[in-house]
């Protein structure tokens, strides 16, 4: 029995339900491959690498609101960026291009952090950071929404950066993004749908780029092919029934649990 695949196939499935799960899949995964004795830059760079795969199915998934938001292309003008359905254009637009610039500069830090640390101290630090997104997510909880539409130029800005930041293993993308979007007054439908939306060219990109930078350590071509395939069918036969679930469990308190034990772990093998 070839382990690889295994490992690859669990790693795919893994992707495909943490994905939807404010719960950072991305630093999950990295703790999950540490352990199985990956290498820190390895484990990194798989744990994103497999984001092509939930890109795929959240494609697939929101394919009628991405062809909606395509059609509008055309007619986009500058005097209109802000208004009605245009909004939803500018909003993806100006989010994206944020998100690729803070993004770089995170990876950036993150390959250098990654390279200068040992197994137990990245852990520690994918730990860390997944307490912050915890607390955050709490924060952001309490907050009273008055629905605000459409998105604006803040909106776009403030969540385009969160997102790039969540190139990093512990912060949430999910979580950090529609958090901020409860915080400047959406609804939660409202906060899941630009939130995912946004994160179709960022999981894209994310994941060419660390194939592209770091490719996946010792993974064969069939490993990733079934890494990707795994995350992608996973990834859509899930969505709807996770997203049920994240509106009825408080995950800020599953991030800071989880955080902690990464914590308590990676300060034992230190």
């Amino acid at each position: 029995m070839d382990w690889s695949i295994i490992v690859a196939v669990v790693v795919g499935a893994l992707q495909g339900i943490f994905e939807w799960l404010p719960i950072s899949s991305q630093g999950n995964l990295t703790i999950a491959l540490s352990a199985l004795g990956r290498s820190p830059a390895d484990a990194v760079a798989f744990a994103l690498f497999v984001h092509l795969g939930t890109a795929l199915s959240a494609t697939a998934y929101y394919r009628h609101e991405l062809g909606d938001v395509l059609r509008l292309v055309p007619d986009w003008r500058p005097g209109r960026a802000f208004d009605g359905e245009q909004a939803t254009v500018t909003f993806l637009a100006l989010g994206t291009l944020v998100s690729g610039v803070v993004g770089l500069a995170a990876y950036a830090t993150l390959e250098a952090v990654v390279s200068a640390l040992t197994g137990g101290a990245v852990v520690v630090l994918v730990g860390v950071l997944l307490v912050v997104t915890g607390v955050f997510q709490r924060v952001s909880a309490e907050e009273v929404v008055e629905e605000r539409s459409p998105p604006g130029g803040l909106d776009a800005v403030l969540v385009g950066a969160l997102q790039g930041l969540a190139i990093l293993p512990g912060v949430s993308r999910s979580g950090v993004t529609v958090g901020a979007l409860l915080l400047r007054g959406h609804d939660g439908p409202t906060s899941f749908r630009l939130s995912f939306l946004l994160s179709i060219p960022a999981a894209i990109g994310g994941g060419l780029l660390a194939y592209q930078d770091a490719g996946v350590g010792d993974a064969t071509m069939l490993g990733m092919a079934l890494a990707l395939g795994t995350a992608a069918v996973v990834g859509y036969a899930t969505i709807d029934a996770l997203m049920r679930v994240v509106e009825r469990v408080s995950f800020w308190g599953v991030c800071v649990g989880l955080g902690t034990l990464a914590i308590v772990g990676g300060l034992l093998v230190v």
